[in-house]
């Protein structure tokens, strides 16, 4: 596992030819009342659409690695997704709200995680977060992602993360 999240991580940011990153983490739960845990890398896509006074639309590309604890059957599960996030940043100053969506991919270390089966280790991950961007290089926030295989094969439960996160630009 550690070297393909090695190679995933080079992969991208050789083919994604991006300067600017960005280390997060999180910590959370799941649905089902389990323990999540995240580290993410992001690339900013150094662009921006629709500003005004009101704010701007950005985003980035987020890989992520996540560990799940919970349920008998299949508690410490890994996973590695990968998903362009879109940003909408509010307002001008310091200290700005932002909300975010993004849909991608995951790959998981089994087809279930906790008491959620899959029907397959490949899934989609859909997510909605807010909070606030300090500066030009911090973010904290929450999050929920959810995950699931989008009925290509039964069963097809789906689990949720729901955490608190935290980034800073390097």
């Amino acid at each position: 596992m550690k070297k393909l999240v090695t190679a995933a991580l080079l992969l991208s940011c050789v083919t994604l030819g991006v300067q600017a990153a960005e280390l997060s983490g999180a910590i959370g739960a799941t649905s089902q009342g389990g323990m999540t845990a995240r580290a993410g890398l992001g690339f900013d896509w150094d662009k921006s659409w629709m500003q005004s006074s009101t704010g701007k639309l950005t985003g980035y590309w987020d890989l992520g690695y996540t560990y799940w604890e919970s349920g008998e059957e299949a508690g410490g599960r890994h996973s590695l997704s990968f998903a362009p996030v879109f940003v909408y940043e509010f307002g001008q100053g310091n200290i700005k709200p932002f909300i975010e969506a993004g849909i991608g991919v995951a790959l998981f270390s089994g087809t279930s995680a906790g008491d959620q089966q899959f029907g397959s280790s490949f899934n989609f991950e859909d997510r909605l977060g807010a909070g606030l961007k300090i500066g030009d290089t911090q973010r904290v926030g929450v999050r929920a992602i959810h995950y699931s295989n989008a009925g290509i094969k039964q069963p097809n439960d789906g689990i949720e993360s729901y955490s608190l996160f935290y980034s800073h630009s390097i």
